[in-house]
């Protein structure tokens, strides 16, 4: 019964959360310079995200082949290619290279 209540009560102030947002967005203005640095930490954050699921597995090294498919994909957006093109291309190259040998 404890473990429902505490669900209940994380599930009932995560949804209060993302209605406070839509709600009180009108009634706060953020300065320009934190708008920034909100954008710039998303980046990082989905940067960091991307650098450690590339170049780690579990609790070692991924090798060469993820990190030079993740390379790829990166180019080929950067590159503004098509999305199924860059997801097509980085597999193939992470496929291509282990079928090689290459870990």
């Amino acid at each position: 019964m404890m473990l429902l209540a505490g669900i209940l009560v994380l599930a009932v102030g995560t949804f209060s959360l993302r209605l406070a947002g839509p709600l009180l967005r009108t009634r706060f203005e953020l300065p320009e310079r934190a708008q920034q640095v909100m954008a710039a930490a998303a980046i990082v954050l989905l940067a960091a995200l991307v650098a450690t699921a590339a170049l780690t597995d579990g609790h070692g090294d991924a090798g060469i082949a993820r990190p030079a498919g993740v390379l790829v994909g990166g180019v080929l957006a950067w590159r503004k290619a098509p999305f199924v093109l860059i997801v097509v291309a980085a597999a193939a190259t992470a496929a291509g290279l282990r079928l090689l040998g290459v870990p």
